[in-house]
């Protein structure tokens, strides 16, 4: 299996597609890892890892405002959301499960800015509550659809990790238009 070498500025692509999020600056320490971390080998091991730890990412903040959206269209776009980032991740776990995969996260703080995206959301209530959900759905799904386009998909060796990825590429997109459309109509 051929590797790819990352610059340090992939891995801020990288770093964006395993917890993107508007609801949170990026923290000084995360770029000086970053700028400290000259190359990172990206693999199909680590391309698995960073793709089941963008879905359940995305589970636990639809899960969130499933519960606690304010409107009845955001609990039900949150509710989907969830539910299709479950199957694309036991997809994504069933495709490593038959390749004899063991998913290698790459080394970053994916988990310390999950729990602040959570922190952030928690904090809301309401229309604020909604907003910054949907806010933070609209920048996770884009950073997901260009990481994809531009760093992982260029990067996967193995055939039919490719096809899966390429196969739900689609509804990340189709995600990010429906999160975009609810947050514009809710604006009016």
């Amino acid at each position: 299996m051929r590797h790819l070498i990352i610059p340090a500025a992939g891995l801020a692509i990288l770093g964006a597609f395993a917890v993107p999020s508007t609801a949170r600056p990026a923290s000084p320490d995360s770029t000086n890892a970053a700028r400290a971390t000259t190359q990172q080998t990206l693999d199909d091991p680590t391309i698995v890892a960073i793709f089941d730890a963008a879905n359940t990412d995305d589970i636990e903040t639809g899960d969130l405002a499933a519960k606690r959206g304010s409107t009845k269209e955001v609990r039900q776009l949150a509710a989907m959301f969830a539910r299709d980032h479950r199957q694309v991740r036991q997809q994504g776990r069933d495709l490593a499960k038959k390749l004899g995969v063991t998913p290698t996260p790459p080394k970053d703080n994916s988990a310390a800015d999950q729990a602040k995206v959570m922190a952030t959301l928690r904090s809301k209530h309401g229309a604020d509550f909604d907003k910054a959900y949907l806010e933070h759905e609209v920048a996770f799904h884009k950073q997901v659809i260009d990481a994809v386009n531009q760093t992982l998909l260029p990067a996967i060796q193995n055939a039919e990790l490719k096809a899966l990825v390429v196969k739900v590429a689609p509804a990340f997109q189709a995600h990010m238009l429906a999160a975009q459309h609810l947050e514009d109509t809710l604006a009016k």
